[in-house]
């Protein structure tokens, strides 16, 4: 077979969880293409028995799945070769995150699918959020359940297309009790496990967050290689504390970890190191406080050394894409800001689309938590 020198594009349909009705869009962009002319195929399908995908399916050629031999059982699998022979031009892939039977010729499904996109196949594929691999431990302590079967994040930082097929907790619960994503006898343990509310949310929330940071990246990929504008979309909230020697830093922190937790948003903390003098022991012990209780607040703390506080605050937000940063009040006289400007003046300048909250002394000094 001839090699096509054109890369596939893969487009992955994402879920919070089975259910929500990926394979069912899937079957209905492949029909859609379909009557435009496109040469499509179902690579591999699983229905699960559920009425509503099997239907969607019909009128979409199917290619037979290969016969593997292990331990004296035939089990199936996904007949890649077979579909390369075929070279239809979109191959519809189920399960992407699905591991092969012993004796496949490769492990896992995304690999298969690799194969595929290589050959200059288009392929459109399912996966629900819980089988990204860098959100296993977070899907872990939401659930309860460890995720055996899971795919490299760079399978969908890769992906020329991810569209999150969206439905409410109510609504997937609602399906589940009308015998649409599981058997009967499957029902009423599903509910009090993986199908509670409270994980639904949570894993909703994922989802759409994961797409959502893919999103805000590819912006600034574009943006990087050289678009009309040089202003990055930062769609989640950034916040950056700058702290100092100064005593009050620590409520400073606590009251920017305030705002990060009503905003939902990353917390980072900056310390400018003034390469210009030492710091003595008593300062160093605040600052490494000052660490710790950043930390504590599941933040970042970043430490630079840099003689220019402005130089290091404005390259740090730069390059975290910071969108709140939180200070304290200038410790200089009114006469020194007069002629020479505020920092926070001079940060507005130097940053765009940048909100400052400026917290005073006694305000700060008020709300230690």
């Amino acid at each position: 077979m001839i090699k096509n020198h054109r890369r596939g594009k893969h487009k992955i349909f994402i879920g919070m969880s089975p259910g929500v009705g990926k394979t069912y869009r899937m079957l209905e962009e492949g029909h859609r293409l379909r009557s435009e002319g496109i040469d499509v195929v179902i690579g591999l399908l699983e229905t699960h028995n559920r009425a509503e995908t099997k239907a969607k399916a019909i009128g979409l050629e199917l290619i037979p799945r290969q016969q593997i031999s292990c331990e004296s059982v035939t089990l199936t699998e996904m007949d890649t070769e077979a579909i390369l022979k075929r070279q239809p031009q979109l191959a519809l892939v189920d399960e992407l995150a699905h591991t092969n039977v012993p004796n496949a010729e490769r492990e896992k499904r995304y690999q298969d699918v690799e194969v595929l996109l290589e050959a200059g196949i288009d392929v459109y594929s399912t996966v629900n959020i819980q089988h990204i691999e860098s959100l296993n431990d977070t899907v872990a302590k939401i659930t309860g359940v460890i995720v055996r079967e899971r795919i490299p994040d760079r399978i969908l930082e890769a992906a020329d297309e991810v569209i999150v097929v969206d439905v409410t907790p109510e609504t997937l619960q609602e399906r589940l009790r009308d015998g649409k994503i599981y058997a009967p006898e499957k029902i009423d343990q599903s509910l009090n496990n993986f199908f509670q509310r409270r994980h639904l949310i949570a894993l909703r929330e994922l989802a759409l967050r994961e797409i959502a940071d893919n999103i805000e990246d590819d912006l600034e990929a574009h943006d990087r290689s050289g678009s009309t504008t040089n202003l990055i979309c930062n769609i989640h909230e950034r916040v950056l504390v700058c702290v100092s020697t100064y005593p009050n830093s620590l409520q400073l922190l606590r009251r920017g970890a305030r705002i990060a937790a009503y905003m939902h948003a990353q917390l980072y903390v900056l310390f400018a190191d003034d390469t210009d003098r030492f710091l003595s022991k008593a300062e160093s012990l605040h600052i490494e406080t000052c660490e710790r209780l950043c930390k504590e607040f599941e933040g970042t703390f970043i430490r630079v050394r840099d003689s220019q506080a402005l130089k290091a605050i404005v390259e740090t937000a730069k390059e975290y894409r910071i969108t709140q940063i939180v200070m304290g009040e200038s410790q200089k006289s009114r006469w020194q800001v007069f002629f020479k400007g505020s920092l926070t003046q001079r940060i507005l300048r130097s940053l765009k689309n940048v909100d400052i909250h400026i917290i005073s002394t006694t305000k700060i000094g008020d709300d230690i938590i």
